[in-house]
């Protein structure tokens, strides 16, 4: 979940096994009740926790929960450097991204074996994802649904553009719908469409697209609905596949060539700037996850809707990704770890997170609370499950995809900002990712 993009972390994953924990002993505070720490990147579902939580503690006096919000952009530069020194919190968030390097150096407390009764109610996805070596390795917390495309209802109307239905192609111009519709959205100073004589991209005042290099909100579904891929059965990076290298290709003349979406100088660094583009309505149409929903929801001052992703030569092929609750293996207050990852995989624990619409519980049973919350407010949250498709690309996988992604990232960032051709500088991005896994 929210894999756009990675925090270099400076710390090598072969020395976390060497490590050794650190902090205070298993015994409680004078008070009698011991604090279990839960670090996370979102601030929305942490608001949901905090009520939760509250519940938890009324349920569980002797244990209080405090949480740590780490903005997403230093999260796992952080977390990598608190988990070498042994000074991690006893709980904390994990996407794809490091989950099998901690998983294997046995830093994750091993859910499958203390938690077996409970796994039942966890959405299957999710903990398919985060087993590994036939045991599960965190508690499944939140799921992220397909992507899909949220669009400016005025923005879209006024240019005459359905978004309910859009198809790109990178070779077959005829078969390509999503191309003119996203230059007739693209606006300058003049009023001019991207598609009108004297249109100026110096002077770009409304974007059409979101097009960046963000992996689980763009690329990645753009490889896939290629019928390309990112990795091979091995986890090596295989970026030179030839339907990979259109998708790769496409995506950059976007930004590059017909100047629909913002420069890679804007989104290279800043992750959440088409989104705050958005926003600002300055953008027609952002392909994202549930994971924006709320922050449109509390920040749009305009009417918008959620459409369908929109479908490539192999149709609408979106990445489904989930985050664990991992609990620290270290940490010298086991019971209560075990305690607070029992809540958050329970019904009632997980409730919170969807009665606020914060986001998507991997809890089953708890999902019903956050589609109904954004039922009562109008919003159609169809889109995110099988309506908007089944047909998905793998999620990041391996246990060096971190490092490996730290390595073609820079890369990857000199090709979207069209200085590196895309065939040269996928073919050094797969190169640089494949040696950062030896």
């Amino acid at each position: 979940m929210r894999l756009r993009r990675l925090a270099a972390a400076t710390v090598a994953l072969l020395a976390l096994a060497a490590c050794s924990p650190a902090g205070p002993d298993d015994a409680p505070a004078a008070d009698g009740v011991t604090t279990v720490s839960f670090r996370l990147w979102d601030q929305q579902v942490a608001a949901a926790y905090e009520k939760s939580f509250a519940e938890f503690s009324r349920q569980n006096p002797d244990i209080r929960v405090q949480l740590n919000v780490v903005p997403w952009a230093d999260y796992f530069t952080g977390l990598m450097l608190d988990v070498s020194s042994g000074t991690a919190d006893d709980v904390y968030w994990l996407n794809a991204l490091y989950f099998g390097a901690l998983a294997d150096s046995g830093k994750l407390v091993d859910v499958g074996r203390e938690l077996a009764g409970d796994a039942a109610g966890w959405v299957p996805a999710a903990v398919e994802q985060y087993s590994r070596a036939g045991t599960l390795w965190g508690v499944p917390a939140l799921t992220d649904g397909r992507i899909v495309v949220y669009y400016n209802r005025a923005m879209v109307e006024a240019a005459g553009v359905d978004p309910a239905n859009l198809t790109w192609h990178p070779t077959d111009p005829a078969a390509d719908t999503f191309l003119p519709a996203v230059r007739r959205l693209t606006r300058d100073a003049g009023g001019r469409s991207a598609d009108q004589p004297g249109f100026d991209p110096g002077s770009v005042t409304q974007y059409g697209f979101n097009a960046a290099r963000d992996l689980q909100g763009i690329y990645y579904n753009f490889v896939g609905s290629n019928g390309g891929r990112f990795q091979a059965p091995d986890d090596t990076f295989a970026f030179t596949d030839p339907r990979s290298e259109q998708a790769f290709s496409y995506l950059v003349d976007l930004i590059n060539v017909h100047h629909v979406a913002p420069s890679a100088a804007d989104t290279n660094d800043n992750p959440d700037f088409s989104r705050d583009q958005f926003l600002q309505g300055k953008m027609a149409l952002f392909q994202s996850g549930a994971y924006n929903l709320k922050n449109i929801d509390d920040g749009a001052r305009f009417e918008w809707g959620i459409a369908l992703l929109p479908a490539g030569p192999a149709g609408r092929v979106s990445v489904v990704n989930s985050v664990i609750a991992a609990g620290n293996a270290d940490s010298p207050r086991h019971e209560a770890v075990l305690r607070v990852l029992r809540w958050l995989g329970s019904e009632q624990g997980a409730s919170f997170v969807g009665a606020e619409g914060a986001a998507l519980p991997a809890v089953s049973a708890a999902q019903k609370g956050y589609f109904d919350f954004w039922s009562g407010r109008g919003v159609d949250t169809r889109y995110f499950g099988v309506d908007g498709g089944t047909a998905t690309i793998p999620a990041p996988s391996g246990p060096k995809f971190g490092p490996g992604s730290t390595a073609f990232e820079p890369i990857l960032n000199e090709v979207f900002a069209g200085r590196t051709p895309v065939a040269e500088g996928l073919r050094a991005a797969q190169e640089a990712g494949n040696a950062a896994l030896r």
